[in-house]
């Protein structure tokens, strides 16, 4: 929850107008990961002081996986209950087990043609070989938009760049996405709630 590139980019939304919530699991179980996903939703959506619209779930690494899990279930029960999934560092298979990325796409490629997903990877993120990943994105049902950062570890970290303009990178980029993808439906301003949540 506090790795610096969800911190930063958390600051970088709300700076405009978009209500961000973090959270985090401590459990590596996937399962585990989506059920706590969805129990923060639901209680987002129990708050009757706010009304809560357009909401954008994404993670980190595991997160992302549950991200999309969670997205994928949420679609077979509504159409609209989820406006879009960001995956940063999205985590195909363990480090030269390539052989995993089938059963870790799974959700991907279950995720309804109105679902717009963006992915935000390293070029030697090692957990996410490109060729494979491109694979998987081709046989994707989802309008999907890829951002490969060059260089990026999995860590979105790249050597001789400084951390600080790799972030406001990767933030620009999901920050238009979601521009892209949503509507504001109401002034910044004004009740800070009915706005998107990530």
């Amino acid at each position: 929850m506090n790795f610096r590139h969800l911190v930063s980019l958390a600051h970088a939304l709300a700076a405009h107008g978009f209500l961000c919530l973090r959270f985090t699991c401590k459990g590596l179980n996937l399962g585990y990961r989506v059920k706590a996903y969805r129990a923060v939703l639901d209680y987002l959506k129990s708050l009757q002081r706010f009304t809560i619209k357009r909401i954008f779930i994404g993670g980190r690494s595991m997160g992302s996986r549950a991200a999309a899990a969670l997205a994928r279930q949420l679609s077979d029960e509504s159409e609209d209950a989820v406006q879009g999934v960001i995956c940063l560092s999205f985590p195909l298979h363990p480090p030269a087990q390539t052989h995993a990325h089938q059963q870790r796409s799974e959700d991907l490629k279950e995720l309804p043609e109105h679902m717009p997903v963006l992915f935000v990877s390293g070029t030697e993120d090692n957990m996410c070989d490109r060729v494979l990943f491109d694979g998987i994105v081709k046989e994707m049902k989802a309008q999907v938009e890829v951002f490969w950062l060059k260089g990026g570890s999995h860590g979105l970290t790249v050597k001789g760049r400084s951390e600080d303009s790799v972030l406001d990178e990767v933030n620009l980029q999901v920050f238009t996405w979601i521009r892209k993808h949503g509507r504001r439906s109401v002034e910044p301003s004004k009740h800070p709630l009915s706005k998107r949540c990530f």
